[in-house]
């Protein structure tokens, strides 16, 4: 009886088992938690080369700030912690074409008219009817030819807000920006950083993405669509070790 009920047990655990396996499988991706946007920049901080510090004087008296844009608070971003808008708008293509051709022959016939007055002695000893003039003979025939062609066209039109996480030494800012959208099972990733200058924000806190520098910008997704695209582990292996 005792035995009877280990093993109903251990059915049990394992049926258990399986459908929490099963749930896992077949439950739609799970969006990331929201975390700091610093980790999206990069968790070290970014050092560049910067100019010397420059020593402004302020003027006694005076209404104008240096630097300011007006009389009025100037509401872009320009703090750590400060919110923008980068619109990444990427329309490229590229078509290179290329033909190589090449061949090579190659002949060498050796004669041998004299050997130490043994020339019959070697002939006859020879089976069938050989001749050593020519002795030697070498002959090669080589061609190759290659064509290769690249038509590439991408376009991505989005837009992602990023925080302001670090501000160097010269003023410039480094941002950090996550966007994750779950439709049905499909998850969309957007992910963009790098560093910017606070003149190239534009009055309505916006920037272009061809204004960042090191700009690092990825797209993508996972889910059941994601997983029918992404080839097997089994076919990627192939094709690391197949030596054709």
């Amino acid at each position: 009886m005792k035995k009877a009920i280990t093993t109903g047990a251990g059915l049990a655990a394992m049926m258990l088992g399986g459908c929490a396996g099963l749930g896992a499988a077949v439950a739609p991706p799970q969006l990331t938690p929201i975390h700091n946007p610093a980790t999206v920049a990069g968790s070290q901080r970014v050092s560049m080369p910067l100019p010397p510090p420059v020593m402004e004087t302020a003027a006694a008296n005076s209404l104008w700030r240096a630097g300011a844009k007006s009389f009025f608070d100037d509401q872009r971003a320009n703090k750590i912690g400060d919110i923008l808008t980068v619109n990444i708008e990427i329309a490229d293509s590229a078509q290179v074409s290329n033909t190589s051709a090449r061949s090579r022959t190659s002949a060498t016939d050796t004669s041998v008219d004299a050997l130490l007055g043994l020339e019959d002695t070697i002939t006859n000893a020879l089976p069938g009817t050989p001749s050593l003039s020519p002795g030697v003979a070498f002959g090669s025939t080589s061609a190759s030819n290659g064509t290769g062609s690249v038509n590439r066209q991408e376009k991505v039109k989005l837009t992602v807000a990023a925080v302001i996480t670090d501000r160097l030494a010269n003023g410039n800012l480094v941002i950090g920006g996550s966007q994750e959208v779950r439709i049905n099972n499909e998850l969309r990733e957007l992910l963009v950083s790098g560093v910017i200058r606070p003149e190239d924000v534009a009055s309505d806190n916006t920037i272009e993405h061809t204004k960042i520098a090191e700009a690092r910008i990825s797209y993508g997704g996972r889910g059941d669509i994601s997983a029918v695209q992404r080839d097997k582990y089994g076919k990627l292996l192939y094709d690391q070790i197949t030596p054709f």
